[in-house]
């Protein structure tokens, strides 16, 4: 990761198919853009990519997060369960349409915990949103068993892991619903964007026509403005320029991986050197994504030690523990309840009730393992003098 190592000649030409047409927007100008719908066939490239049935492009993926939950109906008053080791964007996409984020421990696959997962269901649970964290899966099997069980639907977030899969599935195919975020910093990029798939139609037309104000798209003679709506949306419009981008970049995304899968492998034959590591459980190696190469210390004390050598060498890695965007204890505005909202929503009722309050150590075994675990982003490029030097690095510190 990211794509836009790999921008090249295929991009360009993308994208001047939209710029010949002098149409950025996604619908209608039919006559002008004379058949160029480039999010569409986005859409449908990368529906026919996962294997599932439908597919809405949308501006980011937190929008996807919340276009996924608005149409799946999960509204205020209701409870969704994700995980304490995440981006903030999905427990913000959960407070966004209203509901509360309950939060469960991650176990060695740096995921959602089945486990905990059992004793965080209440009757206000009205979705379950595991995370296929830096790139690999989650249990999503367990938890769906664990979920199917209660009635309630699962929305994989997939934001960190297109192309990953599992014996084969596309994660983000398993659940209700899987969203996919295409940013700056993701495998395949278009700058922002993200994009929801589903297989079920119903699903996705409430998708369509929530992310575009709830025009219902269909034909009339008076055009766009003419059409009818069944309910309130909003604007999480893709605009052609990022669906452009998106073809270009799917179109590689396979190679993206066997390139990121091969500098991982040199990455763990480098780290497994060090006294007494482990790494990161996988539930399908052949299906990892490879973004991210995890290695788990002995203690936090090791980790620490071992990081601060890796420092001085110039190759220091990300301790997870310290992150200020990704872990439940550093999440300090959400643990402040802190909002540009004068009567305190969502942290609080319109009369001045808190709905919630979070407990700064309420995960003690995430904690111990996010203290312990060290992490590199794994590039699409990476030269060999790049990796001989990380791997130098990694024996001088198997030493310590």
């Amino acid at each position: 990761m990211p794509g836009f190592e790999i921008f090249g000649e295929e991009e360009k030409r993308q994208i001047q198919d939209v710029l010949d047409t002098g149409v950025l927007f996604r619908y209608e100008f039919d006559q002008q853009r004379k058949g160029v719908f480039k999010v569409k066939e986005f859409e449908e490239a990368f529906a026919a990519y996962t294997g599932a049935k439908c597919a809405q492009a949308v501006t980011s993926g937190t929008a996807a997060l919340k276009v996924g939950l608005t149409a799946l109906g999960v509204s205020a008053g209701d409870e969704v369960i994700t995980q304490c080791f995440t981006f903030v964007a999905t427990w913000e996409a959960i407070l966004e349409v209203g509901a509360i984020p309950v939060f469960c421990e991650v176990n060695e696959t740096l995921n959602l915990d089945p486990e905990d997962l059992k004793k965080k269901i209440t009757d206000k649970t009205k979705c379950i949103i595991p995370v296929h964290m830096l790139g690999a899966q989650a249990q999503i099997e367990e938890i769906l068993a664990i979920a199917n069980e209660h009635n309630i639907p699962v929305l994989e977030d997939t934001a960190q892991a297109a192309g990953g899969r599992i014996n084969g599935k596309h994660l983000g195919t398993f659940g209700a619903c899987g969203t996919f975020s295409f940013d700056s910093v993701k495998t395949m990029t278009t700058g922002e964007g993200g994009m929801v798939i589903t297989n079920d139609a119903d699903l996705w037309r409430s998708m369509s026509e929530y992310q575009d104000h709830g025009h219902d798209h269909i034909k009339n003679p008076g055009g766009r403005g003419g059409e009818l709506r069944s309910f309130i949306g909003f604007n999480y419009r893709m605009m052609e320029l990022q669906g452009a981008m998106g073809l270009a970049q799917l179109a590689k995304l396979d190679s993206m991986i066997v390139a990121q899968k091969k500098n991982k492998a040199r990455l763990m034959e480098a780290a497994s050197v060090i006294p007494g590591v482990s790494f990161r459980k996988l539930v399908d190696e052949a299906g990892d994504s490879a973004t991210f190469m995890a290695f788990i210390l002995q203690d936090k004390e090791h980790c620490q030690k071992v990081n601060a050598s890796l420092a001085a060498d110039g190759v220091g890695a990300i301790n997870w523990a310290s992150n200020n965007w990704h872990f439940y204890p550093r999440w300090e505005h959400l643990l402040g309840a802190k909002t540009l909202a004068k009567n305190g929503w969502p942290f609080c009722e319109p009369g001045g009730k808190r709905r919630v309050i979070y407990d700064p150590q309420a995960f003690p075994k995430s904690a111990q393992l996010m203290d312990r675990t060290l992490v590199y982003p794994v590039n699409i490029k990476m030269s060999d003098e790049q990796l001989g030097k990380m791997a130098a690095a990694l024996k001088k510190a198997a030493s310590l």
